[in-house]
C-alpha cells in the first residue's frame, strides 16, 4: 500500500472515535449487598467504548463514538447523555429491530462486582461494515477499537474497516484488548466478572490486530489473550514481536508500566507513572477511565511517564466512586488532584474534589436566567380565604402561569420557573413541555423562622422522586444579626439540605431574605454568605434581594468569587415589589458579574390572580396580563445587559 501523504490531509476535527460496545450500566446502590438482594439502581452510559469517549471529552479532547443503540429509551439516553458530554454522536446508529444492551451490576465486596449482561442479540452487537463512514473515520486524529468487537463476524468486520481507513489516512490506530471471556461465549450468565479463560481462538483474533496497532493497552490478564502466552513476560514478548506499537500493561492497583521498545527480560524494565494509593470500592469500569487518562496525554504528545500518571490517577478516581462514566474526573477535577492531592484514600470522601467534579460535570451552561416564580402557597391561600375560594384554583391557575411564561419564552434560552409541589403539580407537568432552560421547587415551609421543610424534616427521601434536572429553591430568613442559637438551627438545617442535595444530584438554590430581620447594609448578604460558606454550604445558586448600593453588590460578588467561583450565580428575587422599582435594581447589579437574572412572582401576577380568582377576569385575559408583565421586566433586563 502506497504510504499516506501527511500533507494531504484535512485537518481532523476529533481526536479519537471509539468503536464497539455500548450498553446501559444499572448500578445497585446497596454497597455490600448480593446482586439478588439489590433493591434500588442508578443508571448511567457503560460499555468500554462508550465510557472511553465520555472520559475523553470531560478531560478535554475531542471524542466521537460509532455503536449502535435500540429505538428505545434506553439508546434515546445514551444518545442524549453521550451528547451532553460533548461526545459526537453522528457515528451512533439506531437499530429498530435490536434492543440497547444492559448490564446489571453489584459491589458485593471490595473489588468483587457480580454483574450480568443483557446481550442477547443486542443492538450494539449487530454493528456492521455498513456503520463505518470513511468521512468520519478520517476527521480523527485516532480510531480505537475493542477486543469484544472482534468476537463477530460482522463487528469485526466493521472495525477492520475502520483500520483500514485509518491506516491509509495517516491516523493512529488505538487497541484496547478489553477482554470478557463470557461476551465472547466462554462463561457462563452468571460470570460476568470472569476475567479469563484461555481460548486459541479469540488470541488468534487479538494477534491480527495487532500488527496494525500504534498502541495496546490491558491487564495482565489480557495481555495473555492478546498474545496467546502463557506468562506476562511472555506475552509482551510476543506481541513486541507482533508490532512496534507503544504497549500499556495495566497492573490494578501497581498502576501500570509502559513499553515504548525493546521488551527485556525485566518486567519492570518499563516506564511507570506517579501511582496514587487509593480505597478499593469499585474496580468496574477502571480501565475505561485509565485508558481516557492515558489518551488525554499520549493524544497531546505529553511524554510517556505524564500519560501514565495521567492514567493511573484517572483509574484511582473510578476505583474510588461507584459508577463508571458519571464518576470520571473532569479536566479541571484531575488538574485539581495532580497539584494538591487529597487527604482521603477514598477521593469520593474528598469534598473539594466531589464539589469541582459536581459544579464541573453540571448540564449545561445558564449565563442567563429570567423566571417567572410561582411557588407562592400562603399569599394565594390568602388570597383565597378573602375571596372564599376553593384552594384547588390556585391549581389551575399556576398552569395558566406556565402557559404566560412559555408565551414570553417562546422556546428560547434563559427562561424560567419556580413551581410548587403542593398546588404545582399538574403546572410541572406542563413546564417539562416548554423547553425552559430551568424549573425551580421550593422545600421550605412557607415563612418558617427557624427553617422547616414543608412535608417532611426528613428532605432526602422527597428529593429522590425529583426529576434531575429540577433545582431545589429554599427560602431562609436569615440575618448576620440573629441569636446565636437560632443561626446555629437554621445553619444545620441548611447544611442538611445541602449534604442531601448532592447526594442525591440535584442543584441547589439558597434564598436569603434578611431585610425582614434586621437593618440592610452593605454588608449584611455578603456577611450572611460567608458564615454560609464557612460551613461548606456551596449553593449552585443564591437568590438574593435588591441591595441598597453597588458597594454591597460588588463585596457580595467578592464572596462568591472567593469560596466558590463554580457558582452558577444569583438571582434577583421581588419582594412584590413595582416593576419600575425592580428595574432600577436590575441596573444596579451590574457591579456584580454573578448576577445572571432574576425569579419575580408577586409583580408579575399578584393583580391577575386576585382578578381570576374573584372571576372578573378569564384564562386568556390572565394569562396575557402575566405574560405582558414578565416580558417588560425580561427587556428590562435584557437592556441593561445590552441584550436587546
Amino acid at each position: 500500500m502506497a504510504q499516506p501523504n501527511p500533507g494531504s490531509q484535512p485537518e481532523p476535527s476529533l481526536d479519537v472515535i471509539t468503536i464497539g460496545r455500548s450498553s446501559v450500566d444499572l448500578y445497585g446502590q446497596q454497597i455490600g449487598s448480593r446482586l439478588e438482594d439489590i433493591g434500588s439502581f442508578a443508571k448511567s452510559v457503560g460499555g468500554c467504548p462508550a465510557n472511553i469517549a465520555i472520559g475523553t471529552a470531560r478531560l478535554g479532547l475531542k471524542s466521537g463514538l460509532i455503536t449502535r443503540v435500540g429505538d428505545e429509551q434506553m439508546g434515546r439516553f445514551i444518545i442524549e447523555q453521550s451528547a451532553r458530554e460533548g461526545v459526537e454522536t453522528k457515528g451512533i446508529r439506531t437499530d429498530k429491530e435490536r434492543l440497547t444492551a444492559l448490564v446489571l451490576l453489584a459491589v458485593e465486596a471490595e473489588g468483587v462486582s457480580p454483574m450480568i449482561f443483557y446481550r442477547s442479540d443486542c443492538a450494539d452487537m449487530a454493528l456492521d461494515e455498513g456503520d463505518i463512514d470513511e468521512s468520519f473515520i478520517k476527521s480523527s486524529r485516532a480510531v480505537l477499537v475493542s477486543g469484544t468487537h472482534f468476537s463477530r463476524p460482522n463487528t469485526e468486520t466493521a472495525q477492520r474497516k475502520a483500520i483500514r481507513i485509518a491506516k491509509a489516512n495517516g491516523r493512529k490506530v488505538i487497541f484496547d484488548i478489553d477482554y470478557r471471556p463470557n461476551l465472547w461465549g466462554l462463561a457462563g450468565h452468571a460470570e460476568g466478572f470472569e476475567r479469563y479463560v484461555k481460548s486459541d481462538r479469540v488470541s488468534s483474533k487479538m494477534k491480527e490486530t495487532l500488527p496494525d496497532c500504534d498502541l495496546i493497552v490491558g491487564t495482565e490478564e489480557e495481555i495473555l489473550i492478546a498474545s496467546g502466552a502463557d506468562d506476562v513476560l511472555g506475552a509482551l514478548k510476543e506481541i513486541r514481536r507482533l508490532s512496534p506499537a507503544t504497549i500499556v500493561l495495566k497492573r490494578g492497583a501497581m498502576g501500570c508500566i509502559v513499553y515504548d521498545g525493546p521488551i527485556s527480560d525485566n518486567l519492570e524494565d518499563g516506564i511507570v507513572g506517579e501511582g496514587f494509593p487509593i480505597e478499593v470500592f469499585n474496580v468496574l469500569g477502571a480501565g475505561d477511565a485509565f485508558m481516557s487518562g492515558l489518551l488525554r496525554g499520549w493524544l497531546k504528545n505529553e511524554p510517556l511517564k505524564t500519560c501514565a500518571t495521567w492514567a493511573n490517577a484517572c483509574g484511582a478516581f473510578a476505583v474510588s466512586r461507584l459508577l463508571c462514566s458519571p464518576e470520571y474526573p473532569t479536566w479541571a477535577e484531575l488538574d485539581f488532584f495532580l497539584k494538591h492531592g487529597s487527604k482521603h484514600r477514598a477521593l469520593r470522601k474528598d469534598d473539594a474534589i466531589n464539589h469541582i467534579h459536581w459544579a464541573s460535570t453540571r448540564k449545561g451552561d445558564i449565563p442567563l436566567l429570567m423566571a417567572l416564580a410561582i411557588d407562592h402557597r400562603s399569599q394565594l391561600t390568602s388570597v383565597c380565604d378573602e375571596l372564599g375560594v376553593d384552594y384547588k384554583k390556585i391549581v389551575a391557575f399556576k398552569r395558566l402561569a406556565v402557559q404566560a411564561a412559555a408565551r414570553v419564552a417562546d422556546g428560547r434560552n434563559g427562561y424560567g420557573m419556580l413551581i410548587d409541589e403542593r398546588f404545582g403539580r399538574d403546572a410541572f407537568f406542563d413546564a417539562a413541555t416548554k423547553n425552559f432552560a430551568w424549573i425551580g421547587r421550593p422545600v421550605e415551609l412557607p415563612g418558617s423562622k427557624p427553617l422547616r421543610f414543608e412535608f417532611s424534616q426528613d428532605i432526602g427521601s422527597q428529593l429522590v422522586e425529583w426529576p434531575l434536572d429540577h433545582c431545589i429553591k429554599c427560602l431562609c430568613f436569615y440575618h448576620p444579626d440573629d441569636p446565636a442559637a437560632l443561626k446555629t438551627e437554621q445553619q444545620e438545617k441548611l447544611r442538611t439540605l445541602f449534604e442531601a442535595a448532592r447526594k442525591v444530584g440535584r442543584e441547589l438554590l439558597i434564598e436569603i431574605i434578611a431585610s425582614k430581620n434586621g437593618p440592610l447594609t452593605d454588608d449584611t448578604i455578603s456577611t450572611a454568605m460567608e458564615e454560609l460558606y464557612a460551613l461548606g454550604i456551596k449553593p449552585d445558586w443564591w437568590k438574593l434581594e435588591p441591595q441598597a448600593s453597588t458597594a454591597a453588590w460588588k463585596k457580595i460578588d467578592a464572596v462568591i468569587a472567593k469560596h466558590d467561583p463554580w457558582c452558577r450565580g444569583i438571582v434577583l428575587l421581588g419582594l412584590e415589589a413595582p416593576a419600575d422599582e425592580l428595574v432600577k435594581g436590575f441596573e444596579a447589579t451590574l457591579a456584580a458579574p454573578s448576577v445572571k437574572g432574576f425569579a419575580v412572582g408577586r409583580t408579575i401576577f399578584a393583580d391577575a390572580a386576585r382578578a381570576w380568582l374573584s372571576g372578573k377576569m378569564n384564562d386568556e385575559e390572565a394569562i396575557a396580563d402575566m405574560a405582558g408583565r414578565f416580558r417588560q421586566l425580561t427587556e428590562a433586563w435584557l437592556k441593561t445587559r445590552g441584550l436587546h
